[in-house]
């Protein structure tokens, strides 16, 4: 809405140091009573949190074991969901102080999932303005944002034009850079939403040749193919289905596996490679046309009026995909 406009949107993405590790027990167990969560529920958590223990390694010597007093499992299951609740009320902060992004009359000014925070601002000032706030709910947490892990940008009409660093509370600086990345998803300052594919090309080609080095000589064409399509295409396609892609970013991603193709099967014949791309249904176009298909499908029944639009808007963009 804002790009139509003409107007530039100012992007921050906030590193919060070590959010999962300083997370405090009884705050989140305040926070789960504000939701009334089932009292047995709740008695479960209390007991788990009260018996995790923990100890150091350090080469071959190992610490005594000690408790943990605060904190949350990293990689756990429950882990974002808590943390999420835990921090919450950023988000109801942000919201009521009128700064940043408004999209018909919804706030639209933080995105967030875990401790992956997305600030959006129509303006330099009213960013400055966000970050001053969730900086006074960070700290009430007990929490604080990492300056030098943190970035900025801009997309729109004057993606590239030069601006004051954001700073913190304590004074550091979060620079203004060209790529950020959001969600394993990497974020270009350019005229329009525009997402970068290199990364995803780079852990596509270290990834098959990992298995290519290891077997390519003792394994048939088929293993190494399904190997690829269980392994390496997940790196590849990546956060494909909410990400706009223009004609030379789907030319690139088919390069791409046309190059490995050829790597399998010995060959430099564009039509042998086809050919095995079609046998084995590793088509570019087809895979982003299924994949943004089921991510839509998934958001159909969603009650919230902005994820309604944006599945309107994405369903136009899929029917100029070439199938």
């Amino acid at each position: 809405m804002f790009l139509l406009a003409g107007s530039t949107v100012n992007v921050c993405a906030l590193d919060l140091s070590k959010a999962f590790d300083k997370m405090n027990h009884y705050g989140l167990f305040v926070k789960l009573m504000e939701r009334q969560i089932p009292e047995n529920l709740l008695l479960l958590l209390e007991r788990w949190f009260s018996i995790c223990i923990s100890c150091v390694k350090w080469c071959n010597a190992w610490s005594s074991w000690f408790t943990l007093r605060c904190g949350i499992r990293q990689g756990g299951v429950l882990s974002p969901c808590l943390f999420a609740i835990y921090i919450d009320g950023l988000v109801k902060k942000v919201q009521s102080c009128g700064y940043g992004c408004y999209v018909r009359h919804t706030c639209v000014s933080i995105l967030l999932y875990a401790d992956d925070i997305l600030l959006l601002a129509p303006s330099v000032s009213a960013l400055q303005l966000l970050l001053s706030v969730c900086e006074k709910e960070l700290q009430w947490l007990d929490m604080s944002i990492n300056a030098k892990k943190s970035a900025c940008l801009r997309i729109g009409p004057r993606y590239n034009a030069k601006c004051k660093c954001i700073m913190t509370s304590n004074g550091g600086e979060i620079s203004w850079v060209n790529t950020l990345r959001y969600l394993g998803v990497h974020i270009c300052a350019a005229h329009k939403f525009l997402c970068s594919i290199c990364d995803a090309k780079k852990s596509f080609y270290r990834s098959f040749n990992c298995i290519f080095g290891k077997i390519g000589r003792i394994a048939s064409e088929n293993v190494i193919v399904e190997l690829l399509k269980s392994k390496c295409l997940s790196s590849l396609f990546y956060g494909l289905e909410a990400c706009p892609l223009n004609k030379s970013q789907i030319s690139s991603l088919e390069y791409a596996i046309h190059c490995v193709f050829r790597k399998i099967f010995v060959t430099k014949s564009p039509t042998v490679v086809n050919d095995c791309l079609l046998f084995f249904n590793c088509s570019v176009a087809d895979a982003i046309y299924r994949r943004k298909t089921k991510f839509l499908s998934k958001l159909q029944h969603t009650d919230n009026t902005l994820l309604a639009m944006f599945c309107s808007n994405m369903a136009a963009e899929i029917a100029k995909l070439p199938l």
